[in-house]
């Protein structure tokens, strides 16, 4: 938008008494928006409208004049015409005002002409923003960062969680059968009893007898009209434990109900109480305090009918409530310290067993969202912890010298909400907004996600918390979740099945026999060269015997190739997109003109491994793929075959938000022995500042879901880690990752060339973007993954058929593009000897490749099975000293309200 160029009124005449009056704001020319806004008129003079009107219509001031040189003066045009009106009602009324574009005067010495107006109607749409010129493919991707992608590279380490659901079945029917209403619904447990609250309904079941209630109460029927229950909670009492349940209302009613027969009772027993309402009232059932009849019956109890409690004010209409370490911690959404992204919620804490305290105020050390849950880690005492919309975990010590508690940190650990959470044991376990329940372990820095699972269908998690009755009753520590999915679900809080599996790796030599394999992966992004340019001259020409010289007689070799097809292209690039996938014809052919290119490569890498391998060890192809310019290949020896099973392979669109293959990734994978091996071709996002998106393309490959088919064992799934069953990528015991990875380095192009010619290539290891965010970015999903030392000159980018680098316009700065990394369970069981480029110059980037000798397993079922009954009679008598310790914790917590 042009800027419209203002000149001031004359100054209005001296008044009698020789006093100039201050100058007035001019008002607005009709039809007219201008910019920039005009400074401000001294305090305390009012606007004359009259007066400006005379200012307007009398002669304007020239600007001031400027020296210019003699060619300027020669390149004055003449005066340009007035813009049209955009609104023929704002043009009829601007007719009674003179136009000022046309009656430009000439400027000082040089009559030059003013800048020009822009005119622009009243009510009507300003431009649109000017875009910069879109980047070319190759250099840029094309796309805007998104904000979101700024968060994934400061996670907490996921990439060896288990995802195995840590399901408990103690009881003969699955709590999943029992419906909890999304919204309305509440739920207390007491092992096996259940007892879920619907508005005006009170179900109670048993869940070692049936999934029917043994009894319904309607608080109509039982005198209380119109009482929507709004809250449940078990109580523990010295005599009869789990047998009462207080039911909160919206309407301020507080009854009890006997578990054991479907009674509303008179008297609850416990030994103390908090309830708190909207209206912020809170009231305190102490016995301690107690000078009542409860007091003269000789009762330790309180009871819900004699007990006097104290009531407590704090502010009303509290969105989070929760007792944590003896305090109170309340929040309210809308209060909050600072504004924009200076702003945090307002936390006020409570002493309520403190008759007369004072709220003290805390906030979190940076910006987080409100608070929406709380919990205490037996693990950590002293520490209370927070859960923030935005994902976002705040951490307070309470063993303060004044009794204030402080914030001591904030993690960042999701890019959604933390919707509950719940220290269970030593793990701190928190529910998302897709259904995910995720167990961190809070000890290392980064914080670890030990386990991960999908508890409730992609729905939000509403509720996670601890039924401390199930350690006596059922001899397990049993956690619950409830989802928007309107079901509940019983976890094991020990996840024993983790550490039994953890136990049997350490024993795998005791069960397993190894053999070794050799790999071969060559990485190549050929910038749509055909195989034919190959045979241009003796340094292309030998390129494939070249490769496979570099190790002998490989049991499997991986070709992954990157633009195959010219991505400048629009016209191939749309054809791949439209016809690519799909089937044309009745004889099931797709379109001959989309495969020529990936056909012709094809044909050349099967005449090249034909050409240069003993004919006495003949290989065959098992994967091949493509997807807009990637392509890849492998090859198994035949000698290996017999033992390769579960192969398969798929694609990842990374290009325009998923959209597009541009972008992306292909993914085989395949199974040798007892072994799973993943291989993945990848093209990251380009552009030297675009880190950031680079670093989510690789999180959207590690991560994404039900990319393959589950595996087909019978048995357990002792090919795959992590307790996966294939179905993704880090499921596999080896991850080879290659392809045009797009990391930049940091520096000056003539300091990298100046470092490449004179073989000082360790000094530019520090500005690599790859092993930076390798070294540095505690979140960083590659992080887990191993790279050889870089002892070969950046392979990007070249002028094709030369050895210089980039002399177009752009002079890209050379980098390190292609790269080959690994991921092992077991790092000894995957060792390098073999990291190389090659000089195939029909390319603007110079291949490489990466040789491997690999350890694969192979089980003997029957003796893990030994194995194994014996790690499992070890973890239960484990189990028996973590569920005491646990059960001392809520006894602890009980008595002091914690």
């Amino acid at each position: 938008m042009k800027k419209v160029a203002r000149r001031a009124p004359p100054p209005p005449p001296p008044s009698s008494d020789g006093f100039t009056p201050p100058k007035p704001k001019p008002p607005p020319r009709p039809g007219i928006q201008t910019f920039p806004r005009p400074p401000p008129r001294p305090s305390g003079v009012p606007y004359d409208a009259s007066v400006a009107s005379t200012h307007m219509s009398s002669g304007l001031p020239p600007l001031p004049s400027r020296r210019v040189t003699p060619d300027e003066v020669l390149e004055v045009q003449s005066p340009a015409p007035p813009l049209p009106a955009r609104n023929s009602a704002h043009a009829a009324s601007s007719m009674n005002v003179t136009d000022p574009v046309c009656e430009r005067k000439l400027l000082g010495n040089s009559k030059l002409l003013p800048p020009p107006t822009r005119q622009i109607g009243l009510g009507d749409k300003l431009p649109p923003v000017r875009r910069p010129p879109t980047p070319s493919s190759d250099e840029e991707s094309g796309e805007d960062e998104d904000p979101r992608t700024r968060t994934v590279d400061t996670l907490p380490d996921s990439s060896r969680s288990s995802r195995r659901p840590p399901s408990l079945s103690c009881f003969a029917y699955p709590a999943s059968r029992i419906q909890v209403p999304a919204h309305s619904g509440q739920v207390a447990i007491a092992s096996p009893s259940v007892v879920v609250a619907t508005h005006h309904h009170i179900k109670c079941y048993d869940l070692t007898l049936d999934d029917i209630p043994l009894w319904t109460i309607d608080t109509r029927e039982a005198g209380l009209r119109d009482a929507k229950v709004t809250c449940l909670e078990f109580k523990p009492t010295p005599s009869e434990r789990y047998r009462y349940v207080w039911v909160g209302t919206k309407e301020g009613h507080l009854f009890e109900v006997d578990v054991s027969v479907g009674s509303v009772t008179a008297t609850k027993y416990g030994r103390m109480m908090v309830t708190v309402d909207d209206a912020g009232k809170v009231m305190v059932f102490d016995p301690d305090s107690d000078v009542g009849m409860a007091g003269d019956m000789g009762e330790e109890d309180v009871s819900l009918v004699y007990t006097q409690s104290r009531v407590y004010r704090i502010a009303e209409k509290q969105d989070f409530v929760k007792m944590l370490g003896g305090l109170l911690w309340t929040s309210v959404r809308t209060e909050v310290n600072g504004t924009g992204a200076a702003s945090v919620p307002v936390i006020r804490i409570y002493d309520p067993l403190v008759p007369g305290s004072v709220a003290r105020c805390v906030m979190p050390t940076q910006r987080v969202g409100a608070v929406t849950c709380g919990t205490l880690l037996p693990s950590h005492p002293g520490h209370v912890y927070l859960g923030h919309e935005g994902g976002f975990i705040s951490v307070w010590n309470v063993d303060t010298s004044d009794g204030t508690p402080e914030c001591l940190e904030v993690m960042k650990v999701s890019t959604s909400d933390v919707l509950c959470l719940e220290g269970v044991n030593d793990r701190l376990w928190a529910g998302g907004r897709k259904g995910m329940v995720s167990a961190y372990d809070v000890g290392p820095r980064p914080w670890v996600v030990t386990n991960c699972w999908e508890a409730h269908d992609g729905l939000p998690v509403l509720k996670l918390f601890v039924d401390p009755s199930a350690i006596e009753r059922v001899g397990k520590l049993c956690v619950v979740s409830v989802g928007r999915d309107e079901r509940m679900r019983f976890w094991d809080g020990l996840l024993g099945s983790d550490r039994v599996d953890q136990e049997l790796l350490k024993r795998e030599r005791a069960f397993s026999k190894f053999r070794n394999l050799d790999v071969l992966i060559v990485s190549w992004n050929v910038d749509a060269a055909k195989p034919d340019a190959l045979s241009s001259d003796a340094e292309n020409a030998q390129f494939f015997q070249n490769v496979f010289q570099s190790t002998d007689g490989p049991d499997i070799i991986a070709f992954g190739f990157q633009e195959v097809i010219d991505l400048e292209s629009r016209k191939m690039a749309a054809k791949t997109v439209l016809l690519g996938g799909k089937k044309k014809g009745e004889d099931g052919k797709i379109s001959e003109k989309v495969t020529s290119s990936y056909k012709r490569w094809h044909d050349r890498l099967v005449s090249a491994v034909k050409m240069a391998m003993p004919s006495d060890s003949p290989y065959t192809v098992t994967h091949t793929e493509s997807l807009v310019g990637l392509f890849t290949c492998i090859f198994v020896k035949n000698a290996h075959r017999v033992s390769v099973k579960d192969v398969a392979i798929t694609t990842i669109k990374r290009g325009m938000g998923g959209r597009y293959g541009n972008k992306g990734a292909i993914v085989a994978r395949l199974v040798v022995d007892d072994s799973s091996i993943c291989f993945i071709n990848c093209h990251l996002a380009a552009g030297q500042g675009h880190v950031r998106q680079r670093n989510a393309d690789v999180t959207a490959m590690l991560e994404e879901k039900s990319l393959f088919p589950p595996s087909d064992a019978v048995e357990e799934y002792i090919a795959y880690v992590g307790g996966g069953d294939g179905s993704m990528v880090l499921d596999h015991e080896i991850v080879f990752l290659n392809g045009d990875m797009n990391y930049r380095i940091d520096q000056r192009r003539e300091a990298v060339i100046h470092a490449i010619q004179s073989g000082e290539l360790e000094s530019l290891f520090i500005h690599d973007q790859l092993l930076k965010e390798m070294k540095h970015n505690r979140g960083f999903r590659l992080r887990a993954f191993q790279e050889g030392p870089l002892t070969f000159a950046p392979t990007y980018k070249y002028d094709r058929r030369s050895s210089e680098f980039d002399t177009s316009e752009k002079r890209r700065t050379p980098a390190w593009c292609d790269r080959i990394l690994w991921r092992s369970r077991d790092p000894e069981r995957v060792v390098q000897f073999n990291y190389q480029r090659y000089e195939a110059n029909v390319s603007d980037h110079r291949p490489i490749s990466a040789a491997f000798k690999v350890t694969i397993k192979s089980v003997r079922q029957d003796v893990r099975a030994r194995e194994k009954v014996e790690v499992e009679k070890r973890w239960m008598e484990m189990e028996m000293v973590l569920l005491a310790s646990a059960r001392e914790f809520y006894l602890q917590r009980a008595r002091t309200l914690i």
